[in-house]
């Protein structure tokens, strides 16, 4: 791809759309544009329009989204379908206007049915009843794929369906009633370390497996996408391996320094039990992961106790 187009990266300050600015301007990309929330409104319609006929982007990548983990997805149903299928509705139909034919959706391996076979092809969508606590989040993010498959379908567009499993990296969100978990164990131990190792009370039973992914790997296969002509609109992005809860929270204790005890809330949900993402498709195109999940929560650690 020629390093001069003009590419929007849509969220571009969240913790993927960072990631992904940082990989494609190391690679030599010289015309990126983006857009804070407070200077665009994805939600609306009107500004997106204007925004794309007077910048003219012409390649389109869509990492913005309202995110959140558990407890976010439980109290806040509505806003997690509704703000979604806006942002995903005014981007997708405005790059299709304007005449973006390489275009990058980035979903979540939340998509699939709550109790897929393991590991999940992408063949699973629709296949299954969704995980009830974050089925509003899911649903939109089916949609936006539906739209990117029609539009495919209907108009030969190059949009590429990206569909990561659980990030984790610089720039996370470590809010313990919104964060994800890995960030949310991160926070608890290096909190609990620092109260003479206090015990650390995490959520469910830490038996549900979780695969986890570096957010640099996720922009590698964006920018893997950007250059390389896919036939297929959905892709599985993820590392093809997973652990238990239990173990993660082992690991991240010892990284952070953490002595004391875990203790588990078995009243509180865990989530799907299991959620490994099949990665042989993009895998056999030429593209796979390459950050080991323990150096990568040490990086991440590092950058926590640095910038937050």
């Amino acid at each position: 791809m020629d390093r001069n187009k003009k590419i929007y990266i849509a969220g571009h300050r969240g913790m993927a759309g960072s990631a992904i600015w940082r990989k494609l301007s190391g690679a030599g990309y010289t015309n990126l544009l983006g857009r804070t929330s407070g200077e665009l409104d994805l939600r609306d319609r009107i500004a997106v329009n204007r925004f794309f006929e007077e910048e003219g982007p012409e390649v389109v990548i869509l990492a913005a989204a309202k995110v959140g983990g558990i407890w976010a997805n439980n109290e806040f149903p509505y806003e997690f379908l509704i703000h979604n299928l806006q942002i995903q509705n005014n981007v997708i139909d405005a790059a299709h206007s304007y005449g973006i034919k390489k275009f990058i959706f980035l979903g979540s391996s939340c998509i699939f049915p709550k109790y897929s076979p393991q590991p999940i092809k992408e063949e699973y969508l629709l296949s299954g009843e969704l995980e009830p606590t974050n089925q509003w989040y899911s649903l939109a993010k089916i949609a936006g794929i539906k739209a990117c498959e029609a539009l495919r379908r209907q108009y030969q567009k190059d949009f590429i369906c990206l569909m990561p499993t659980n990030l984790y990296g610089p720039g996370d969100n470590f809010d313990l009633k919104t964060s994800h978990v890995l960030p949310a164990m991160l926070r608890k131990f290096h909190e609990a370390k620092g109260r003479d190792h206090a015990p650390v009370k995490l959520w469910g039973t830490g038996s549900p497996m979780r695969e986890f992914m570096h957010v640099d790997d996720l922009a590698s296969a964006v920018l893997f996408c950007l250059e390389h002509q896919l036939e297929e609109t959905i892709y599985n992005v993820g590392t093809g391996k997973d652990l238990r809860i239990d173990e993660l929270a082992v690991m991240i204790q010892q990284i952070t320094g953490h002595s004391g005890e875990i203790l588990w809330d078995a009243s509180k949900p865990d989530g799907t039990p299991r959620k490994l993402l099949d990665v042989e498709k993009l895998k056999n195109k030429g593209w796979q992961a390459g950050i080991a999940l323990e150096e990568g929560i040490k990086q991440t650690y590092k950058w926590y106790q640095e910038s937050v």
